[in-house]
């Protein structure tokens, strides 16, 4: 009988055309945005470690509220500065957004990861009044639905201020990629698989959390966004028609896609 690659199941780049030229593309349209917004708060120190720096792109008026973007690479790669352009929708839209970039694994646990996230969306709305919507994609997916549960290290009065979060082609239930190489780097046990996926832990009551995820994606990311819905009553699932896992955060960039409009409405 065959076994089944749970390596392949979580291969992106392998399904996807011409998958190597996204991370350049992003690189360079990010590059862009930041040096046409010079009024950005660039690397605000959010905590002891190298990489605890976020970015905060602000609109021409007072802002709405905070919007974050929390990046993906499997906690293992990128930074902030690749994504600067993601922001455009939300600053467009009168909102401001930050995005952080955080310790990646090995040199962190996952675990680590979730509370430097917390740490990072404190020191943002500490900079920003007003509601926080949250947003992060894969992994970065992972860490905002984390932000959404009973026991996230968020406190109380930033978690109060929360009214809304998606989690974009997200992993809510981290044990299947125990059986991945990647699992080398990020050495999630049994401990980390119960205690940092979302799908096992209680949901913030009353807080709206939509799985968002495009159709051309991989079955098992599909399958991932289905289980938080079914987990949490406040969750629902939104299928992203045509998009695959690179192309699918392209509707931040535009303050009237849907999926901007989910994020920010």
């Amino acid at each position: 009988m065959k076994t089944f690659d749970w390596d392949d199941a979580y291969d992106n780049s392998g399904h996807i055309l011409d998958a190597a030229s996204y991370p350049r593309k992003w690189q360079t349209e990010a590059d862009a945005f930041r040096s046409s917004h010079p009024s950005a708060i660039l690397d605000l120190r959010y905590g002891p470690g190298a990489r605890n720096n976020l970015d905060i792109f602000l609109p021409g008026e007072e802002p709405k509220g905070l919007a974050v973007f929390v990046h993906g690479g499997y906690w293992m790669k990128f930074d902030k500065s690749t994504w600067s352009q993601l922001a455009q929708g939300s600053v467009d839209a009168g909102w401001a957004m930050a995005l952080p970039s955080y310790t990646l694994a090995p040199d962190a646990s996952i675990s680590q990861i979730t509370r430097e996230i917390a740490a990072a969306v404190t020191a943002a709305a500490e900079r920003v009044a007003g509601p926080i919507r949250l947003s992060g994609h894969s992994a970065g997916g992972h860490l905002v639905s984390r932000m959404a549960c009973e026991n996230s290290p968020l406190a109380g009065q930033v978690r109060k201020r929360m009214t809304g979060v998606v989690s974009i082609s997200g992993l809510h239930d981290l044990e299947p990629l125990r059986n991945t190489k990647m699992n080398a780097t990020l050495r999630i046990d049994d401990t980390v698989a119960v205690s940092e996926s979302a799908v096992r832990n209680k949901p913030v009551t009353g807080l709206p959390v939509t799985a968002w995820v495009g159709s051309s994606e991989r079955p098992e990311f599909l399958r991932q966004s289905r289980l938080l819905a079914g987990a949490w009553p406040n969750c629902i699932v939104q299928i992203d028609d045509g998009r695959h896992h690179f192309d699918i955060i392209e509707g931040l960039r535009d303050k009237n896609s849907p999926l901007c409009c989910r994020l920010l409405d």
